[in-house]
C-alpha cells in the first residue's frame, strides 16, 4: 500500500507553504503593532478579525467549491489572501488592516476546506487515521517555520510580508500541477448547534473558553514578550517553543485519554494551566524560565481542543459528526474571536501581563463550570477511546472531522456531497468497512464520581476501569 506521505506530497507541500506564511503574518502583525505603540486593542482586534473571517469562511467557502470546483476555488482564494497581505504594506490605516485580517481569514478557511475534503475523499479507510495526523504534523512544523522565519528580519520592514506573498503564492504551485482527481463538489450540512450542545455541554464549553486561551495566546504573545524588551528572534523562540512543545505532548495525552475517563483529564488539565498562567502572570518575567513555563503552557493549552473534540465525537452518532464539526467549528471561532479583545482592553487598562491574567480566569471559570455540568448529569453513556490529534489553533475547517477513523465514510458522502439521499434514512444500511477498524463496542468506563455528559435518552450510568 502506498505511503500516505508519497500520495498526497503535493497536497502536504501545499499546505505547509500556506500554514507558514499564515503563521508568519500573524507573529508580524502582533510585533508590528508594538513597534507602533497603538492601544493593545486594535492588536487583539487583529486576531479576532482573523477567526471572524475563519467563521464566515466556512459557509463561502462551500459555496465557492460548489460552483467552481476545488482548484478554481483555492487559486481564487490565494490570490485574495495574497493581495490582503500585501495590502499591509501598502496601507497604514488600522481599520483597512481589519478587513484585511478578515479577508484572509475567509480565503484560508475556504482552502483549508478544499485540501481537506480532498485528503477525506482519496484517502484509504484503513489509512484515514495516519493521512489526518500527517496533514497536522505538517501544519504543526509549518507554524513553527513560521515563527523561526520572523528572527531573519529583526526590522520588521517589508520583507516579512514579501516572504509571507511568496509562500502563498507557491502554495497554489503543487495543487495546481498535482495528477490526482479533485474530489466532488460540496454542499452544505445542517447545523443544529442547540441540539449539539445538548449532546455534549462539557466538551463545547471546554472549546468555548479553550479557544479563548488559543487565541490569546496566537494573537497577543508576540506583543507581550516583545513589550518584556526581548528581540524579534526570541520573540520567535518564545512562540516555537510553545507550539513544539504542544506538538510532542499530542501523542502522550492520547495515550492517558485511554486509560482515564477524558471529562475527568480534562477538568485536571485546566486545573493546572490555570495554575500554570496565574503564576505567569504574577512572577517576573525572566527569558530562560518563560520557555519552560511556556512549553508546559503548550503541553496544557493545546491539548484541551483535540481532548474536547474527542469527547464531543463519543457523544453523539455516527450520520451526526459532520455536524457536529461545524458546531465545533463555530464555538471555536466564536471564542477565539472574543478572548484577544478582552485580554487586550484587560492589557491596555491594568498591564501586559494581564494576558496570562486573562488566561487564568478562563481556565478557572471552566473547571467551575465543568463541576457544574458534571454535578447536574445523571448518568454517561460509554466512549470511544480514540484521541485525534487536532489543531488548537483552528488549522483545520469543518471537514476536519471526516478523517477521524470513528467517522463511516459513507455517511459523510450522503451529507457532504449527496444531499438528495437522506443519510438519516440510511443508517440502517450502512456497512462497516473491512479495512477499518471498529470502535463502536469500546467504551470509556468513569468512576461512580464522576458522572458526566451523557446522550439523551440515556440513563445508564458506568464504573470506573
Amino acid at each position: 500500500m502506498t505511503s500516505p506521505l508519497r500520495s498526497f506530497t503535493s497536497l502536504y507541500s501545499t499546505t505547509f507553504m500556506m500554514v507558514l506564511a499564515a503563521g508568519l503574518l500573524t507573529t508580524y502583525l502582533g510585533l508590528k503593532l508594538t513597534t507602533m505603540e497603538v492601544p493593545q486593542i486594535w492588536v487583539g482586534g487583529m486576531m479576532s478579525a482573523y477567526y471572524i473571517g475563519l467563521v464566515c469562511g466556512s459557509k463561502v467557502g462551500h459555496k465557492l467549491i460548489a460552483q467552481v470546483g476545488h482548484i478554481r476555488a483555492f487559486v481564487a482564494c490565494a490570490g485574495v489572501v495574497t493581495a490582503s497581505a500585501l495590502g499591509h504594506a501598502l496601507i497604514e490605516d488600522l481599520t483597512i488592516w481589519l478587513v484585511l485580517r478578515v479577508l484572509v481569514g475567509m480565503g484560508m478557511m475556504c482552502q483549508y476546506m478544499v485540501l481537506e475534503s480532498w485528503l477525506n475523499e482519496q484517502s484509504e479507510p484503513s489509512q484515514r487515521g495516519t493521512v489526518f495526523a500527517s496533514y497536522m504534523i505538517v501544519s504543526y512544523l509549518a507554524l513553527m517555520a513560521g515563527q523561526g522565519a520572523i528572527s531573519l528580519y529583526p526590522e520588521l520592514g517589508l520583507e516579512p510580508l514579501l516572504l509571507i506573498a511568496i509562500c502563498f503564492a507557491l502554495c497554489i504551485v503543487p495543487i495546481a500541477i498535482t495528477r490526482r482527481i479533485h474530489p466532488e463538489p460540496l454542499t452544505p450540512a445542517p447545523l443544529n448547534m442547540k441540539h449539539y450542545w445538548k449532546r455534549a455541554p462539557q466538551a463545547l464549553t471546554t472549546i468555548a473558553l479553550g479557544s479563548m486561551i488559543v487565541g490569546c495566546f496566537y494573537g497577543l504573545a508576540p506583543a507581550y514578550a516583545a513589550a518584556q524588551g526581548i528581540e524579534p528572534q526570541s520573540v520567535a523562540l518564545y512562540m516555537s517553543c510553545t507550539i513544539f512543545a504542544g506538538l510532542l505532548a499530542q501523542w502522550p495525552m492520547g495515550k492517558l485519554s485511554d486509560l482515564m475517563p477524558r471529562s475527568r483529564l480534562i477538568r485536571i488539565n485546566c486545573g493546572l494551566l490555570g495554575t500554570l498562567v496565574l503564576i505567569i502572570a504574577l512572577v517576573p518575567f525572566d527569558a530562560q524560565i518563560s520557555l519552560v513555563l511556556t512549553a508546559i503552557f503548550g503541553v496544557l493549552a493545546f491539548t484541551l481542543y483535540p481532548l474536547a473534540t474527542a469527547l464531543a465525537n463519543s457523544r453523539v452518532e455516527q450520520h451526526e459528526r459532520v455536524g457536529l464539526s461545524a458546531t465545533i467549528l463555530v464555538t471555536f471561532g466564536i471564542g477565539a474571536s472574543i478572548g484577544p479583545l478582552i485580554a487586550s482592553a484587560l492589557m491596555q487598562q491594568i498591564g501586559n501581563d494581564m494576558l496570562y491574567g486573562f488566561m487564568s480566569i478562563c481556565a478557572f471559570t471552566l473547571v467551575i463550570r465543568l463541576l457544574f455540568i458534571n454535578n447536574k448529569q445523571k448518568a454517561e453513556q460509554g466512549s470511544s477511546n480514540d484521541y485525534v490529534m487536532a489543531g488548537g489553533d483552528l488549522v483545520s475547517s469543518p471537514l476536519a472531522a471526516a478523517f477521524d477513523p470513528r467517522v463511516n465514510v459513507q455517511s459523510v458522502q450522503n451529507q457532504m456531497i449527496n444531499p438528495e439521499d437522506d443519510a438519516f434514512d440510511m443508517l440502517g444500511q450502512e456497512d462497516t468497512l473491512e479495512d477499518e477498524p471498529d470502535y463502536s463496542q469500546v467504551t470509556d468506563i468513569e468512576n461512580d464520581d464522576d458522572i458526566v455528559e451523557q446522550p439523551l435518552g440515556s440513563s445508564t450510568k458506568s464504573t470506573d476501569k
